[in-house]
């Protein structure tokens, strides 16, 4: 093929998200359509999982002190709502009598971007000294920290930085028992995301990189033509077992858009500046797994055929097409075009990762609400789930020994004495030179569906997201020797029985709440180790950070014909916005249309699949700088008539 008609991504802009507000429009004149190609059947009324999988931290450095802020004057200010569960966090004896060789401190805000720990295979197993975690300082303290950074491995941040986070926390679902599949870096997390298994390493024993088969350092992907070419994963991931069932999915990240070509290759050369001004390369390859396996990589990295094949297998296209890699940019598109595949995984581009060193919790914490943000205002939020997690904890200190279900003897072993990670000659069961569980590591559900302001404590890692994955949608275990079979379930972060959560908007910049559309927040509770509700509610009064809505009175008429349906609104209130509507049957879309706010009016058309008749909901989505409402108005209009309701 000529390299002319190879198809390459063009860099494109992200979009920041406003906040908005739902309006919900209750009438009867449209028809039941059939689902979006996307979706299918599911175990869960989860029809759309997206996982933004983030970089380098442990559950202490986050949330060790969770839910008690600091609140520092100049600082986001975070105030628990009433009855908000504690975690298995930093406690007196840890915060003051530590038994390393310093005790953690707190970061401030305007030390957000910090220098980068050592979190290798081996020394991340010293640091935690057969159990006893008081080896940090020795052995995971970051080479590169400046002599003002000196024990910075111990130290945290409370939600006075990692704002954003905590205020999810406070309304959604986070795990206080769930850790890395392994011990190590970035690649070895990726993988066990996608597979469960770092075993099938090829070749075998590259020093740093592989050993005995098993990834455990961060070589680049031999199937990516933006980075080195050095590894290759055999066996299958969850991408393969997911085109066995036809069933959408993609891997999604930043940079990903290749900028041009050199020598025949593609180069992946965006940057952009952290919050210290340093440039930083957006694409990282070591950090996209499914480029290690020969069946789903997009080594070219060639864009998808269209919007409407994001997620799907592209067979006809020159070189397999995009083959369900692509940049975030196509992330947005599918969700602007609602057009979400039944899997997404997510991975910010570099400078906001959360990777330290050159990321940072602020510019994490943008990239994680704009996500947020623009996934609540889409239609298919009502059957989406968000699972955010981490690659790996940096070597961060966390006082919590992981359970090793994987014992290890080789010779990069060294938890339990040298070459040893518990009995692994004895059992011989899964993987050499796969010591794990690793580092804990923090986790959230965010969803309509997720707990509100609940703690879980069933023991997971990495694996437990391509379980819930094979679970929902019914698909096979990945193999026999695939931490999938083990792994803890997450489905005690689920409620899919009770009252649906609320939206949750935030500031970008702060990660403060901006508003809060639904019903209150059932207050907190803690699970009980196995998955299962427990704990006191709470009464749901609201965080404190939350400031008054503002309440815009609307009236509008709607006029339905065959597939067409024209709506006219009147806004109250001052200033641009715009509106966007959406016909919905129960959980389905029918049709979307936008519109931009004039005079305190607008007005836009409908167009549908098939003709409009029956019941359906008509939503009505006003966004304005001024904050968010949420009212719901009833319409009742005949086929081919005209309705008019006033609030």
């Amino acid at each position: 093929m000529s390299r002319k008609k190879r198809r390459l991504w063009m860099v494109g802009g992200v979009a920041v998200v406003a906040a908005i507000a739902v309006f919900g429009i209750t009438g009867a004149f449209a028809k039941d359509d059939s689902a979006t190609s996307n979706d299918v059947a599911s175990a869960t009324p989860i029809k759309h999982l997206v996982v933004i999988f983030q970089e380098n931290e442990s559950f202490d450095h986050y949330f060790g002190t969770y839910p008690n802020a600091v609140n520092t004057p100049g600082e986001p200010a975070f105030t628990a709502q009433p009855n908000t569960p504690t975690v298995n966090g930093l406690n007196a004896a840890l915060l003051y009598a530590n038994p390393n060789a310093a005790n953690p401190e707190r970061l401030r805000r305007e030390q957000a971007l910090t220098c980068d720990m050592d979190h290798g295979y081996t020394d991340e197993q010293k640091a935690y000294d057969s159990g006893l975690a008081d080896k940090f300082v020795e052995f995971t303290q970051g080479g590169s920290c400046k002599p003002t950074e000196k024990n910075f491995v111990m130290n945290y941040f409370d939600g006075n930085t990692v704002t954003g986070l905590w205020n999810l926390a406070q309304h959604f679902a986070l795990s206080d028992n769930s850790y890395d599949t392994q011990f190590g870096p970035s690649s070895p997390g990726a993988v066990n995301l996608a597979s469960g298994e770092t075993g099938g390493a090829l070749p075998a024993n590259l020093p740093g990189d592989t050993e005995n088969g098993t990834m455990i350092g961060d070589p680049d992907p031999k199937f990516d033509q933006c980075g080195r070419a050095e590894v290759e994963m055999t066996g299958k991931n969850i991408g393969d077992l997911l085109n066995e069932k036809g069933i959408t999915w993609g891997w999604f990240q930043g940079g990903f858009a290749p900028t041009g070509e050199s020598a025949g290759k593609a180069v992946c050369g965006t940057k952009h500046k952290n919050i210290g001004g340093a440039e930083v390369v957006d694409y990282s390859p070591h950090h996209n797994p499914f480029e290690y396996y020969a069946s789903t990589a997009n080594p070219r990295h060639l864009a998808p055929e269209s919007v409407a094949m994001i997620g799907h297998s592209e067979p006809t296209q020159p070189e397999g097409g995009a083959n369900h890699e692509y940049d975030t940019t196509a992330f947005d598109e599918a969700v602007k075009h609602e057009n979400l595949p039944a899997v997404s995984f997510v991975k910010a581009p570099e400078y906001q990762d959360g990777h330290p060193g050159y990321s940072d919790p602020l510019d994490e914490q943008t990239f994680i609400a704009e996500k947020i943000n623009e996934l609540e205002k889409s239609g298919q939020w009502e059957s989406t789930a968000v699972v955010i997690a981490y690659d790996d904890s940096d070597g961060w200190y966390d006082h919590v020994m992981p359970p090793i279900v994987n014992p290890s003897e080789s010779v990069s072993d060294a938890l339990t004495g040298p070459g040893k990670c518990g009995e692994f000659a004895k059992t011989k069961n899964g993987i050499n030179s796969h010591c794990g569980y690793g580092p804990r590591l923090p986790l959230m559900v965010i969803s309509p569906y997720a707990k509100q302001n609940y703690i879980d404590n069933t023991v997971t890692d990495q694996s437990s997201i391509t379980k819930f994955v094979e679970g929902n949608w019914g698909l096979s275990t990945i193999s026999a020797t695939s931490m999938d079979n083990v792994a803890g379930s997450l489905d005690g972060m689920f409620n899919f029985s009770g009252p649906v959560a609320p939206k949750v908007f935030l500031d970008p910049s702060t990660g403060e709440i901006t508003g809060i559309e639904g019903p209150p927040s059932n207050g907190g509770g803690n699970g009980n180790g196995n998955g299962n509700s427990g704990g006191n509610k709470g009464n749901g009064n609201g965080n404190g950070n939350t400031p008054p809505a503002p309440h815009y009175r609307v009236n509008c008429s709607v006029a339905a014909k065959d597939t067409k349906a024209s709506v006219s609104c009147s806004v109250s209130g001052s200033g641009t916005g715009s509106v966007r509507f959406r016909i919905q049957r129960g959980k389905r879309t029918l049709g979307t249309s936008r519109a931009t706010i004039r005079g305190g009016k607008a007005k836009a058309t409908i167009k549908t699949k098939q003709p409009l008749s029956g019941k359906y909901t008509l939503l009505v989505t006003v966004d304005r700088p001024e904050g968010v409402d949420a009212v719901s108005l009833g319409v009742s209009v005949p086929t081919g008539g005209k309705g008019h309701k006033k609030h």
